[in-house]
């Protein structure tokens, strides 16, 4: 059960306010987070029905009884989607302060239970997950894009993972098994905290990795009923992946699809866009 907090909406907008930004909107007691893109809104509303509704699904309707992992948690926002299913206990952890101080305010004034729930800084490569025991569920949502090592990250997601793991990501269009090796900057709060350089899976290559670890996948078919703020997953240039160690995933009600491993020529016409788009963000830095 969620509780309810004692601070009062003057309050919850200071401490909102404080922040540079936000990426998610939370309802706090009637204060709602600002955040800079209003699509974002309806870009959640549809990831959640997504992908994390098949979770809870698999997980048998209800995460009662859980303990998960949320890796990149930024303010909380899929932290809180599981205690809301129920989950017993949830771990949270992002590279950013910002990001962790966002959530627990939330949390806070959702009225969580200090009991069920942490969220702490750290880097994901070094910190000691194994300290708060082993995790049903483990969430890896817009995160395998912004690094580079990622057969050590799923090394540490095996090793302390009993079941469950979603992850929802951006992906290369080449055919085959690759990683698209390409440069983000570190100064953005949504980007990578530790390296520039980093790598966008096909696939075809998600799946072979996480089948390294004995994991089987679902890939889960968009199915939004609103693309706006989300044309990335209309385009296939971004999917969910549920994978299981033990949890039977053919049974699932949601529509499913295989693994693509040829480029097709929405890919091509979406690639082109991209470089297009870039191209003209580029002329325009410089012509300022």
């Amino acid at each position: 059960m969620l509780g309810q907090t004692e601070l009062d909406p003057a309050e919850i907008r200071r401490r909102m306010d404080a922040f540079e930004r936000w990426h998610y909107e939370f309802d706090l007691n009637g204060v709602k987070t600002p955040i800079s893109d209003p699509t974002r809104v309806n870009r959640h509303r549809q990831r959640r029905r997504y992908f994390f509704d098949p979770i809870v699904e698999a997980a048998g309707g209800s995460l009662e009884g859980k303990r998960v992992l949320d890796l990149g948690c930024n303010a909380g926002f899929w932290s809180l989607c599981a205690i809301e299913a129920g989950a017993d206990y949830v771990l949270g952890i992002d590279g950013r302060q910002m990001h962790v101080d966002q959530a627990s305010l939330v949390f806070e004034v959702k009225g969580i239970e200090p009991g069920r729930y942490d969220f702490v800084t750290g880097n994901i490569f070094d910190y000691d997950f194994a300290s708060h025991g082993n995790f049903d569920v483990v969430l890896c949502l817009g995160l395998m894009y912004h690094i580079s090592k990622h057969m050590q990250l799923l090394e540490i997601i095996d090793s302390i993972n009993d079941d469950l793991l979603l992850i929802d990501t951006a992906l290369s269009l080449a055919p085959g098994s690759f990683m698209r090796v390409h440069k983000e900057s570190t100064d953005s709060p949504r980007n990578a905290v530790d390296y520039d350089i980093v790598m966008s899976p096909t696939e075809k290559a998600l799946t072979d990795m996480v089948g390294q670890f004995g994991y089987s996948t679902a890939v889960l078919k968009p199915r939004f009923t609103d693309w706006t703020g989300s044309p990335e997953y209309r385009f296939g240039q971004r999917k969910a992946f549920l994978c299981a160690k033990k949890t039977d995933l053919s049974t699932l009600s949601v529509p499913t699809e295989k693994v693509r491993s040829t480029l097709r020529p929405n890919d091509v016409l979406w690639t082109l866009r991209r470089r297009a788009k870039r191209a003209k963000r580029a002329l325009r830095k410089r012509l300022s």
